[in-house]
């Protein structure tokens, strides 16, 4: 199931968060320790590390990952955000494309149901509430950018040849037959060759046995 575990409870932490990350050199291990020399001491502020983990920033580790790395361009910042988002509530997506312009009440009805009573409905409170203060961040306008990267690095597959092109005729000969009142066209494909002792055998070979009438 594509729906977070994670949640918060300072959900009006989350722009402090992400801004203190683009401030702060990514770390080798995205820890309670990173967190603290952040300015965020408190034990609330932990579950943080778990909303980065689900979001893709990094993994189970700790360890930065790339969407971490395309976080910190900040012209691109919030849209990676956006595109993690809908990775992170892919089943919320799946039964409404634009969730993230819903309200509070209706993405917490929309996960109770999608929950199926894996979740009590105070966790089912916060994981909403922690979805809206996430999109309030992030930028869902236009193409995602990772998305954009790989249609713009797909090289242009070539057309396919033309056959009118570049393709030698095959040589063909038609010869009539006449067989008293009925006439016969025999066409016939001729192989490709250089050797004009071929072609010689060939045409020989249909005076032989066609060129004379038979009565």
């Amino acid at each position: 199931m594509a729906l977070p575990n994670s949640y918060l409870q300072k959900y009006t932490a989350i722009p402090a968060y992400f801004d203190a990350m683009l401030d702060a050199q990514p770390p080798e291990r995205f820890s309670q320790k990173f967190l603290e020399n952040l300015g965020f001491t408190s034990s609330n502020d932990r579950l943080f590390i778990s909303v980065v983990k689900e979001l893709g920033f990094i993994n189970q580790d700790g360890k930065p990952q790339q969407r971490y790395f395309e976080f910190l361009d900040r012209s691109q910042s919030r849209k990676v955000i956006a595109e993690a988002i809908k990775e992170m509530f892919e089943d919320l997506y799946a039964v409404n494309k634009s969730a993230h312009t819903l309200s509070v009440e209706d993405v917490t009805n929309k996960l109770r149901t999608l929950y199926a009573g894996q979740k009590s409905d105070t966790i089912i409170d916060r994981v909403a509430k922690t979805f809206k203060f996430l999109c309030d961040y992030a930028d869902f306008s236009g193409p995602q950018k990772a998305k954009t990267q790989e249609a713009n690095s797909q090289p242009s597959r070539p057309a396919p040849p033309d056959p009118s092109h570049n393709e030698r005729p095959i040589p063909s000969v038609t010869s009539a037959v006449a067989l008293d009142s009925l006439q016969y066209h025999i066409n016939i494909v001729l192989p490709e060759s250089r050797d004009q002792a071929v072609y010689d055998a060939i045409f020989k070979s249909l005076r032989d046995h066609l060129g004379t009438r038979h009565g």
